[in-house]
């Protein structure tokens, strides 16, 4: 769009003279707050520019004429002037003078565009929320469902999905168990598709997928359906693609980023020199205004902030030459703000460097996230479930993996076997790693089906990845859509998904041990290749909140496997992956439970045999 000419979209009509009677509309004193601030007599325009020389606001409103309404300096290199004119849906953007030129550049706290290389728009900020009176989950309580708003439902083939078509799935992820969507970043990024861990415009919601209104309606139906909503938000580099932010002012060093971004060496990402500066107050300030504004004004139960070791360090290891203090002190002024105010809303950290200090109180020095995902589990789990020999698989990786915390909370990590990174990225779904080209193989569901059951019911926050749970394979991209009709292929499989959730969310009133705080592996038979563990909560329900788990990481069966037992009694099966319900190829092996008998054995002072198939996990509860 030409600097000097009105948008096509809203060309401003000719203006009428004030009758005799009426006086002609005066600016209002500006308003608070940064980018465009509509209220009932106008629209409040303010942005940073310390190095301007002169800042007008141009639009559709005044016929992009940039002598229309010049923007008045305040104090900090900031500049503001209120438009009566101006409107909610008008389009604008801001005319700088610096450095002997003239230049346009969008909002850098725009809530709207209309697409990454278009024009901002004036907010509308009012939404009808309805009777929301959502309460986010407990922690202990969560099953997250990781999904990609382009390709999780898309309307037809070459389309991309909408928020308002993840809205129709709504349904779906309730009746499932799902009680929490995690959404890929969907803030504006360049073209139509991409993962969103390259946003052009963070304040914006991607305009492909529906903009603030339709996110606005996720938010409030997903609360309907008793789900709550954690934003995936990108805050270790912007861009690099369509980038206002860049060079903002003019002004920059060493051909860095300007005064939005590190204009040295700290500059260096993964993904180009476009690390923001957190140093500086008024980038410290956008930030925290980023994140508050998705919790506050978007209603979001969560933010998921990605790879915040590249926000802690330039090359995001453990290296204290290369550490970024004001990247620290950040993240923890933002947890510290949240917690403040919000302290039923979490914060989850993909930082993946087994830092406990990442999920420590900010009271004990620690950066203030309330969990964080957990290299420590998915590694070791998905290589005992894509090795191609039994022998292979080492039990005890994957006992510590189960055993793992942080900061003594079975909740401060968040474990699972598939997410964006973990099936992209030069890797494919657990079905697909395991029997490549034959994802639906028996051996791939067995096996695919065992690690699910061990994220739904060992210590931590379970995270499933959309298609997971109808086993969709190859590899995850942002092209392709999921394939729903693997929901007809597979549907024993689907059934299974949704009888482990309702275990773990003990919704049968037989297994409240899965959402406990403590676990103990109490059995790792390295050479049979089975293990077993046991989860229980505090409280009174003494033997009643204990929950078994007994998991064959082998193609062996066994008539009766011994273990041993916290109790005498009945233990009852509530779970048996084995069963032919769940797949036709199955065994259906009859494990229904055991009495426990008298003899000391794995530490306890009794003992029982069950049948266990396969590839297989069972789940007991104590019956009395």
């Amino acid at each position: 769009m030409p600097a000097s000419s009105p948008s096509s979209k809203a060309r401003a009509t000719k203006p009428t003279l004030p009758s005799r009677k009426a006086r002609p509309s005066t600016p209002a004193a500006p308003q608070p707050g940064m980018g465009a601030v509509p209220h009932a007599a106008g629209t409040t325009f303010r942005v940073w520019a310390p190095h301007a020389e002169a800042v007008a606001v141009i639009g559709s409103f005044n016929d992009w004429n940039a002598d229309a309404h010049p923007l008045q300096p305040e104090a900090n290199g900031y500049w503001a002037a209120d438009v009566p004119t101006a409107k909610a849906g008008h389009e604008y953007k801001f005319r700088l003078q610096a450095q002997g030129r003239s230049f346009d550049k969008n909002d850098p706290y725009a809530r709207q565009v209309t697409n990454s290389a278009g024009a901002s728009v004036v907010p509308d900020l009012s939404f009808d929320w309805g009777d929301d009176q959502f309460q986010m989950p407990t922690w202990n309580e969560l099953v997250v469902y990781e999904l990609h708003v382009g390709t999780f439902h898309a309307p037809q083939p070459g389309q991309v999905g909408t928020f308002l078509d993840v809205v129709e799935k709504l349904p779906y992820l309730r009746d499932l168990g799902i009680n929490c969507i995690e959404l890929l970043p969907a803030t504006e990024f360049p073209g139509s598709r991409s993962w969103g861990y390259n946003p052009s415009f963070p304040f914006a919601l991607e305009s492909d997928y529906g903009g603030p209104q339709a996110f606005k309606t996720l938010v409030r139906e997903a609360h309907r359906h008793g789900i709550a909503v954690v934003l995936d938000v990108v805050y270790n580099h912007f861009g690099p693609g369509d980038l206002d932010l860049w060079q903002f002012d003019g002004w920059s060093e060493n051909d860095g980023g300007g005064i939005y971004f590190y204009n040295d060496w700290r500059a260096e990402t993964p993904w180009g020199h476009n690390r923001p500066d957190y140093g500086r107050p008024e980038v410290r300030q956008y930030i925290r205004d980023n994140a508050l504004m998705w919790l506050q004004d978007y209603r979001v139960d969560g933010l998921r902030m990605d790879a915040i070791a590249f926000v802690r360090n330039v090359h995001g290891e453990d290296d204290p030459g290369a550490d970024l203090p004001d990247g620290w002190s950040l993240m923890r002024w933002v947890n510290e703000e949240i917690d403040a105010t919000m302290p039923w809303k979490i914060t989850i950290a993909e930082d993946l460097r087994g830092n406990a200090a990442i999920t420590e109180a900010v009271a004990n020095g620690g950066q203030g996230f309330n969990t964080q995902w957990d290299a420590a589990f998915v590694y070791p789990v998905r290589e005992a479930l894509a090795a191609h020999d039994d022998a292979h698989r080492d039990l005890h990786a994957v006992a510590a993996a189960i055993a793992q915390r942080y900061n003594d909370d079975a909740f401060r990590r968040v474990i699972y076997t598939e997410s964006h990174d973990e099936v992209a990225n030069g890797k494919s779904r657990v079905p697909e790693e395991i029997m490549p080209g034959a994802a639906d193989h028996y051996y791939a569901k067995k096996r695919a089906t065992l690690g699910t059951a061990l994220v739904l019911t060992a210590p931590g926050i379970p995270m499933l990845f959309q298609g997971q749970e109808f086993l969709s394979h190859g590899f995850f991209n942002d092209t392709e859509a999921l394939n729903w009709a693997l929901t007809e292929a597979h549907p024993g499989l689907l059934h299974l998904h949704r009888d482990l959730i309702s275990l773990r969310r003990n919704l049968g009133g037989h297994t409240r041990g899965l959402s406990g705080q403590h676990c103990q592996v109490f059995h790792v038979n390295n050479e049979a290749k089975v293990l077993a563990f046991a989860r229980w909560a505090d409280g009174e329900g003494g033997l009643q909140d204990t929950t078994i788990v007994l998991a064959n990481f082998a193609q062996q069966a066994h008539e009766g496997y011994t273990i041993g037992l916290p109790a005498p009694g009945t233990w009852q099966v509530r779970f048996n992956s084995d069963w032919r319900g769940y797949d036709e190829a199955f065994h259906d092996f009859e494990s229904f439970g055991t009495e426990a008998s008298e003899g000391e054995l794995d530490g306890f002072a009794w003992h029982g045999s069950i049948a266990l198939a396969p590839y297989a996990v069972l789940v007991l509860s104590w019956e009395g």
